[in-house]
C-alpha cells in the first residue's frame, strides 16, 4: 500500500513539474539567413506585385509544396499588405484560364534541369497573372526530432520538440528574365512540450517567412 502510494506521489510531483516547466517553456528558435538584391529597386515590388509559382522541393517531400506556398503568401500579405499579391491557388488558376497549362509544366522541366526558367514562360505567366514579378519557393530540407527530458516509471512527460527547415526564395522579373532577389534560411525551431505534441511544419515555414520578408526591399 505504502509503495503504491509512493509511486503515485511520484508519478505527480513529476507531472507537476513538467507542467510548471512547459508554462516557463519559451521556444528557442536558431537561424542563418543569407539574401541578395540583384535589380529589384525600392517600390518595384508595390508598382508591379508578385505572382507565386510553384515551389520546387527535395524528393520526399513534394506534398509540402502547397502548405510552403500558402504559408508564404499569408505571411508575406500579413508584413506587406502594399505589396499585391497572387498566392499559389490563383496563380495556377490564371494559367488554367489562360490555357498555358502546358507551357507551364514545361517551364519546371527546364527548371529541373537547368535552374533557369525561360524568358518567354516567365511571360506567359506574368500576361495571365496580370503581374510582372514571380515568387518561386524552394524547400530544401525538413525534418522534425523529439529528445525525451522527464520520464517517471517508463512513462515519457516531458520532451524537447525541435524542427529544422531549409528555404530558399527567389524573385523572378518577367520583363527580362532575370533574378530581381534572392535569399536563404536555415531555421531550427526548439520546445519543450508535454507527451505529443510537436513544433508544426506550419509553424517553421512561418518563421522562416518572416525573416525573409523583413529582408525584402
Amino acid at each position: 500500500m505504502r509503495r503504491t502510494l509512493l509511486r503515485g506521489f511520484l508519478l505527480w510531483s513529476a507531472i507537476a513539474v513538467a507542467a510548471a516547466c512547459l508554462g516557463c517553456s519559451i521556444p528557442q528558435t536558431y537561424s542563418s539567413i543569407q539574401h541578395r538584391t540583384l535589380t529589384l529597386h525600392p517600390m518595384d515590388l508595390e508598382r508591379h506585385g508578385m505572382a507565386f509559382i510553384t515551389p520546387s522541393t527535395v524528393t520526399g517531400q513534394e506534398e509540402e509544396r502547397q502548405a510552403v506556398a500558402l504559408t508564404f503568401s499569408e505571411v508575406l500579405k500579413q508584413k506587406r499588405p502594399e505589396i499585391p499579391v497572387m498566392t499559389l491557388s490563383q496563380t495556377l488558376s490564371a494559367v488554367n484560364r489562360a490555357g498555358i497549362e502546358e507551357s507551364y509544366k514545361l517551364m519546371f522541366a527546364d527548371y529541373r534541369d537547368t535552374g533557369l526558367f525561360k524568358l518567354d514562360s516567365l511571360q506567359n505567366v506574368s500576361r495571365a497573372t496580370g503581374l510582372r514579378y514571380l515568387g518561386q519557393l524552394k524547400l530544401s530540407g525538413f525534418s522534425q526530432v523529439s529528445d525525451g527530458r522527464l520520464s517517471i516509471l517508463g512513462l515519457r512527460l516531458l520532451s524537447t520538440k525541435t524542427a529544422r527547415l531549409r528555404l530558399f526564395f527567389q524573385i523572378w522579373d518577367s520583363r527580362d528574365g532575370s533574378i530581381a532577389w534572392e535569399g536563404a534560411v536555415e531555421l531550427t525551431l526548439a520546445q519543450d512540450a508535454i507527451a505529443e505534441k510537436t513544433v508544426t511544419f506550419r509553424s517553421v515555414v512561418e518563421e522562416s517567412a518572416r525573416r525573409l520578408v523583413e529582408k525584402l526591399l
